[in-house]
């Protein structure tokens, strides 16, 4: 076996936190190697966020092209060319894993990019292949990939996850997805925007479970309206492939219900990427799904290895990732001990009207000994809405009731991704509801929603003027 190179920092995969942690270490003038034995650029760019939210997009615009809000315009047709439109989304992903994450490795010349399967050894080794590498310290960022669940006959019929589902080469006339979280809601209705006959069957009481109750149940009405059938309270007892098509065998609160599609998408989570690594001989230890322990400085239990990104387990969200991965490197080769800090994470479900949300749920203020008080805004009182003709969703702050300092916000709204930011800087710097309410808002934007929002704490804003506080 060779034994050739040494680096000051090697990373164990080549997806978003890999590529922020080598370009932190290039910053810090060390030589880093990103180890990855797949397709350059991980599940994001690949396979996950950029493929995905692109089909979303040409879904909605489909969608209210043909069911337009405004009288007097025509409604368009759907496209037919579903194969144009998966080609689009892929010339774009092949883009992006070029323009952002090839060409930016090649900018920097201390970072090597190593293909092929790693190994961690005794000490700081990595084997590649067949060759040994010596590494002063070691970011694991391999990851996660879709999971399963134990459902009998589930993997002799077959099924497709969430990566596959991007990349039909039809479209079906039916489907039956399993899980209702994010991940399941936004396949939902990109799919039966498509024409396709969608069902989700989902075993908790509520689908997009995270999420405040009154957001969840608004959007799931608003995806019946547009034909998506949603079961909770589902347990799966079997399924079986018969026809040409698939038959789920369900119980829904006693009740039993073959449910019938085309085609089976499951899209119930994910799991970190970490077996094969040789990790537990490295001194590095595992949790219950597989993740990867860290500390706050996101060092595992062995000094010279670090972890970043999926593979330490939720919250899964790229931004995530990259964070990680620049913190672990600069931890690893500085020794400055920063924290590992999610204290105001926004997320994003982009479902039409999407969800977003910062901080604290009501329910978890008042778990953690919170006294707060709450507002909660109609869509038809924020103007920009009323405009658009789409007055789908609401706003509900959290905030603590003797300082007024926002806790959580939540927005479901055709822009909620976008309104998101507003809170979530309010959040971080300890800002209140009276901050929020005294800072200009444009007029005829839906962030103003939340200024709106924040006096419904005080007032009745159905009896105010246009921007009048």
């Amino acid at each position: 076996m060779a034994q050739r190179g040494h680096y000051d920092l090697m990373t164990i995969g080549g997806g978003s936190a890999a590529f922020a942690a080598a370009i932190k270490a290039a910053e810090l003038g060390a030589r880093a190697a990103i180890v990855e034995k797949g397709t350059i650029g991980g599940t994001c760019v690949n396979i996950g966020c950029v493929p995905s939210k692109t089909l979303i997009k040409a879904a909605e615009l489909c969608y209210h092209a043909a069911y337009t809000q405004f009288e007097g315009l025509t409604a368009c047709p759907p496209p037919s060319d579903w194969r144009r439109v998966v080609q689009q989304k892929d010339e774009l992903v092949a883009a992006l894993r070029q323009g952002k994450y090839v060409d930016v490795a090649a900018i920097y010349p201390t970072i090597t990019i190593l293909k092929g399967d790693a190994t961690l050894l005794d000490g700081r080794q990595v084997r590649v292949n067949d060759t040994v590498y010596e590494s002063e310290k070691i970011v694991v960022a391999t990851g996660s990939s879709p999971w399963v669940p134990s459902i009998p006959g589930l993997q002799e019929a077959g099924f497709l996850n969430s990566e596959q589902a991007l990349s039909l080469e039809a479209l079906p006339a039916s489907m039956i997805i399993i899980g209702g979280g994010s991940i399941g809601l936004e396949f939902a209705q990109l799919f039966a925007r498509f024409g396709v006959q969608v069902m989700v069957l989902e075993s908790g009481p509520h689908v997009a479970r995270a999420e405040e109750p009154e957001i969840g149940q608004a959007l799931v009405r608003y995806l019946e309206d547009e034909k998506v059938r949603i079961c909770t309270n589902v347990t799966i007892s079997r399924v079986e492939r018969r026809d040409g098509g698939y038959l789920v065998h369900t119980q829904t609160d006693g009740k039993p219900e073959v449910c019938r599609a085309e085609c089976l998408l499951v899209a119930t989570g994910r799991r970190p990427n970490t077996s094969g690594l040789g990790l537990k001989d490295a001194g590095v230890t595992l949790g219950s799904k597989g993740e990867i322990t860290v500390n706050e400085h996101l060092q595992t239990n062995n000094p010279d290895i670090y972890a970043a990104g999926d593979c330490i387990g939720d919250p899964m969200y790229v931004y995530v990732a990259a964070y990680a991965g620049g913190l672990a490197t600069e931890n690893a080769l500085s020794g400055v001990g920063r924290v590992f800090d999610l204290t105001a994470l926004p997320h994003v479900t982009f479902t039409d009207p999407q969800i977003a949300s910062v901080g604290l749920t009501e329910r978890q203020a008042r778990e953690k000994g919170l006294r707060v008080q709450t507002s909660r805004l109609s869509l038809e009182h924020v103007p920009r809405a009323l405009a658009s003709r789409n007055t789908k969703g609401l706003i509900k702050l959290v905030a603590e009731e003797e300082t007024g300092r926002l806790v959580g916000a939540h927005v479901l709204a055709a822009e909620a991704g976008e309104v998101i930011q507003e809170a979530t800087l309010a959040i971080r710097f300890g800002l209140t509801v009276r901050d929020v309410a005294d800072t200009f808002h444009p007029y005829l934007t839906m962030v103003e929603g939340l200024k709106l929002a924040a006096l419904t704490l005080k007032k009745d804003v159905s009896k105010l003027s246009c921007c009048a506080g």
